[in-house]
């Protein structure tokens, strides 16, 4: 998988994370809300998105 494409996966599941907020069954949005960091700092989409970075600029 490229670095993009890890970059985008991550960022599609993190954008359901807040969806799930909204559904109308009842949440504790709290945990809900809580998958964001474990999501958005995994390790391979860090170094991913570095590197992306590092290439842009």
């Amino acid at each position: 998988m490229t670095d993009q494409q890890l970059a985008l996966q991550t960022i599609g599941e993190a954008q359901l994370i807040p969806e799930e907020c909204i559904q109308p069954c009842p949440k504790d949005n709290v945990h809900v809300l809580g998958k964001l960091p474990e999501v958005l700092e995994r390790p391979d989409p860090i170094v991913a998105v570095n590197r992306l970075q590092q290439r842009s600029g």
